[in-house]
Parts: C-alpha cells; structure tokens; sequence
C-alpha cells in the first residue's frame, strides 16, 4: 500500500510552441468561415439589389408610360417637350407634357402639365442622380392629398427615386431616334433607366453595361386611322390580275377609291 501511495501521476502540459500551433489553426479556421460568410451575404445582397433595381425601373417606366397615354386623347393644343443632357458625366433627360385650354378672354392657360427630369444627387454619398416628377393644373391630380395644398405646394417637384446612374428619353421618327422634340405628339417614345455602376468612356462621360438597362417603348398615337388606297398592277400582256393595298396616312382618298 505505501508503494502505491508513493506513486504520483504526473501530465505533462502543453508547450509554447503546441500554443502557437493551435491559435493560428484556429484564426486560420475562424478566417475562412468569416470569408464564406462574409461572401454569402454579398451575393445575397447582390441579387436583393438586381430584384429591387429591376423592379423599381418597371414602376418607374410604368407611370411615365401612364403619363404619357394622357396625352393620346389629347387635342390638338397638347404638347410634348424632350431634351438629354449630361451632368457631372451622367446621361439624364427632362420629359414636359402639357395640355392647354382657351378661358373665357380667349387667352391659352394650362390645364395640365407633367413635368420629368433627372438631376445630379449632391446630398447622397455614392455618385448618382435623382428622379423627379412634377404635376400643375387647374385641377389637382389627387382629391384627397391636394385638398389642402396651395397651388405653389401643388408644383412641386416629388423626387421618384434615387440612385439613378443613367435615364435617357429618345423620340421615335420615321428617320433616327431625336434626343430633342419640341413640336406636338410623336408617334412614340423609347425612355432607357438604369441603377447598376457605372463606368467611364473615353470621352469622359459615364455610362452603364447594355445588359443592365431597362427600355420600354411607349406608343403615344396608337389609335391614329389608317387610310388605305387601293391601286391596279398592269401585267406586260396588259391583264390586270391582281391588286395591290397601299396604305398612306397623309392623303385624302377619292371617294371612287374608298
């Protein structure tokens, strides 16, 4: 019994060396779960900003689109102003539709102006534009909301969204698109926004990736009538065979030819 009394288990402990080894396994481990983590959270918030990014552009496009149907009932004093720009390096556009009336002095007044325009954000941190939109006329565009507002409060410009890196507005002619449009009603309108990062080109000017912009094409005169003229095509033998439909838009047609 003293023998097995006397015997004391000893254990050795660890080095400074083992110490070492084991903390830098760990930060090594503990590194590499932050990195996947940390990577994981960007591409979730990169797919987060593509799903707000091209759902925010449809609803952008979709009232501007809802805009400018005003303007197909329109009379003949309507009116439909168009201009691009660059500022501080960024593609931006201004969109005016007004619609006037003949009060009882005989004199032109307003009934209803909308107005479109992108300017430079100088408030945000990240380099962008915003988007804002402006109603005036002698009705107010909501009962409820502009019951009370002056008419000053009622021309306000509301700014849509931010962030807005490129916003384009191109009228649609039978030639080339126009950037600028000052005369009445076009046929239609081609309007191009993006939120994605931009880039520089070589002449200085910002720009973003193809893939990254949304357009939609607006049809401003859908319901105009076609007028069709119906013409005989002469064979060489001198038979008339066949009829040809020619369809023109700016002649009045005979009324044997109707």
């Amino acid at each position: 019994m003293n023998k097995i009394c006397k015997k004391i288990r000893t254990y050795n402990g660890f080095t400074l060396a083992e110490v070492i080894v084991s903390l830098i396994i760990g930060s090594m481990v503990l590194v590499s779960v932050l990195n996947i983590y940390n990577n994981g959270e960007r591409a979730a918030a990169a797919i987060i900003r593509n799903i707000d990014s091209s759902r925010l552009a449809s609803e952008v496009l979709q009232r501007i689109a809802e805009d400018l149907d005003k303007a197909m009932s329109s009379n003949k004093d309507a009116q439909i102003i168009i201009g691009n720009n660059i500022q501080k390096g960024f593609m931006t556009a201004y969109l005016s539709y007004s619609k006037s009336y003949q009060d009882s002095s005989n004199k032109q007044q307003k009934f209803e102006e909308i107005v479109w325009q992108g300017s430079y954000d100088y408030e945000s941190e990240k380099e962008g534009m915003v988007l804002y939109r402006s109603h005036r006329g002698i009705a107010p565009e909501d009962r409820l909301l502009d019951k009370n507002k002056s008419e000053a409060e009622r021309e306000l410009f509301i700014p849509i969204c931010s962030g807005v890196t490129f916003f384009k507005i191109e009228v649609l002619t039978d030639d080339e698109p126009k950037l600028i449009w000052t005369n009445s009603i076009p046929q239609g309108i081609k309007v191009t926004i993006s939120f994605a990062e931009p880039f520089k080109k070589t002449d200085g000017t910002l720009d973003v990736p193809e893939k990254d912009k949304y357009i939609r094409t607006i049809a401003i005169d859908r319901t105009r009538k076609t007028k069709f003229e119906i013409t005989n095509n002469e064979y060489l033998d001198g038979k008339q065979d066949s009829t040809d439909v020619i369809v023109t838009e700016d002649e009045e047609l005979p009324s044997d030819k109707k």
